[in-house]
């Protein structure tokens, strides 16, 4: 009987490594969600974003400290295995395979909405089925393509970006022509910079946690990669500037323009309020193409992150062992089928189930996010010792150990108490609680019964031994 491939190449480019890292914290929620928290805190969102990329970097460099170390396709799933147990591994990495299955439907209607306006002939479930395909077979054939579409993607995302912050710059200096804005009265002129007290900054800091959701793809990419540790080490280091340019830089520009409390920020999103105060034409078309190029990305990023994942579940045992297969190229074709096929069925329910229930699905991920961030701490917490035992390399480390993992795996639970504090996401944090303790009970049963069936053959072996002796 033939050997079936279960290995993944290793075709990614450094260019492609660098560029996923660097791109990984910015989507849509930037250029148009972050409008949301804009609204919530007002100009005193700078702090929510700058307290949720400091546990953002801190639970990077972490996750670096491991993935540098041991590099693995099934990066925080596979050090919650070895750290914590089986279980915490199993239960981890089907939540967050869950997580990016249900980013699929959203970024592919986002992309619809998009496109279905641009021609409005063809149906949007046309375009979110087409835009799926499109990028499932990209996927499909070998993890060079993943790296080189998400390459270009993430290079027009970056100079997107740095676009608006120069111009808003010359805006803010009153140097850009055809503006009637300049200075940053905005930042205190409508209600001071904490119009909504300091309890609305911890309530946007939950909104833009999500937003940084995608950071960690790196640590998987980087397994396929040629120098993976190099790769690792080199994209946590640059976290710190990456959140500060994308997010704080752009944000300030936005809220130091733009009223926080104007409809505008609600009804086109944050960028392209900026834009149209800005006096820039033919922002709304801008800032479509933009959000479009950031919507494929994500999708892209989301059908690649959830195969590896599931891939490497496959590889423990804890997924259907189809899964593990790889074309002669090193894809996971069965991996990525299988996920796709679970994004078509929800982007197909988005059309014809009630929202209600679209709404229920989405919900069960509301929390995803800090539940991972609080198992990467804990395995880190918990896997530094053992790495420092058996003399590993360790070519990043985290700082302050153990006092700064103490504190995000602290704050973290604080975070969660504090959700279940608010209506807005109670409902969220409900259904995410109950999709995760179902995981987990499945977790626990089938590490039990993997344990078990280890100690029955261990015993089946000893008992032929003795038989020979």
């Amino acid at each position: 009987m033939a050997e079936v491939d279960t290995a993944l190449s290793s075709g990614l480019k450094n260019r492609h490594v660098t560029m996923i890292s660097i791109a990984g914290v910015i989507g849509a929620g930037l250029f148009v969600g972050s409008s949301a928290a804009i609204a919530t805190a007002g100009p005193a969102v700078l702090i929510s974003y700058a307290f949720a990329g400091l546990l953002v970097v801190l639970v990077m460099r972490m996750l670096g400290e491991m993935a540098a170390a041991q590099p693995d396709s099934g990066s925080f799933s596979t050090y919650a295995d070895r750290a914590i147990g089986r279980w915490a591994g199993f239960s981890v990495g089907w939540l967050y395979w869950w997580f990016w299955v249900l980013v699929i439907p959203l970024e592919a209607t986002a992309a619809a909405t998009i496109l279905n306006s641009w021609i409005p002939a063809v149906a949007q479930w046309v375009w979110a089925l087409a835009i799926t395909l499109a990028l499932t077979a990209t996927n499909l054939f070998n993890v060079a393509k993943y790296g080189e579409f998400e390459f270009w993607f993430a290079l027009l995302k970056v100079v997107a970006i740095i676009a608006f912050i120069a111009i808003g710059v010359l805006a803010v200096l009153g140097l850009l022509p055809g503006s009637d804005v300049s200075g940053a009265s905005r930042l205190f002129d409508q209600g001071g910079f904490l119009p909504n007290g300091i309890g609305a900054v911890v309530a946007a800091v939950l909104t833009t946690m999500f937003s940084f959701m995608g950071t960690e793809i790196v640590t998987i990419a980087a397994a396929e990669s040629e120098k993976p540790a190099e790769q690792i080490g080199r994209a946590t280091r640059s976290v710190i500037w990456r959140i500060s340019v994308f997010y704080l830089a752009s944000i300030l520009i936005v809220v130091a323009l733009v009223p926080w409390n104007s409809p505008a920020l609600a009804e086109a999103g944050s960028y392209q309020a900026a834009l149209q105060v800005m006096g820039v034409p033919g922002a709304k078309a801008i800032v479509d193409v933009v959000v479009l190029v950031a919507v494929a990305s994500c999708l892209n990023s989301a059908l690649y992150t959830a195969s590896r994942m599931i891939y490497s579940l496959g590889r423990r045992g804890q997924a259907p062992s189809a899964v593990m297969r790889t074309t002669a190229d090193g894809v996971p074709r069965v991996a990525v089928l299988a996920s796709t096929a679970i994004g078509f069925l929800v982007v197909i329910a988005n059309y014809l189930v009630p929202e209600a229930v679209f709404t229920t699905l989405l919900a069960t991920s509301g929390a995803i996010a800090l539940l991972v961030y609080l198992v990467v701490a804990v395995s880190q917490l918990r896997l530094r010792a053992k790495l420092e035992q058996e003399g590993a390399h360790m070519p990043v480390r985290m700082w302050a150990y153990p006092w700064l993992t103490w504190a995000v795996v602290i704050v973290i639970p604080v975070m969660l108490i504090y959700m279940a504090t608010r209506e807005s996401s109670r409902f969220d944090l409900a259904m995410t609680a109950l999709i995760a303790v179902v995981v987990v009970v499945i977790g626990i049963v089938t590490s039990r019964r993997g344990r078990r069936s280890a100690d029955l053959h261990l015993d089946d072996t000893r008992a032929d031994r003795s038989d020979r002796v």
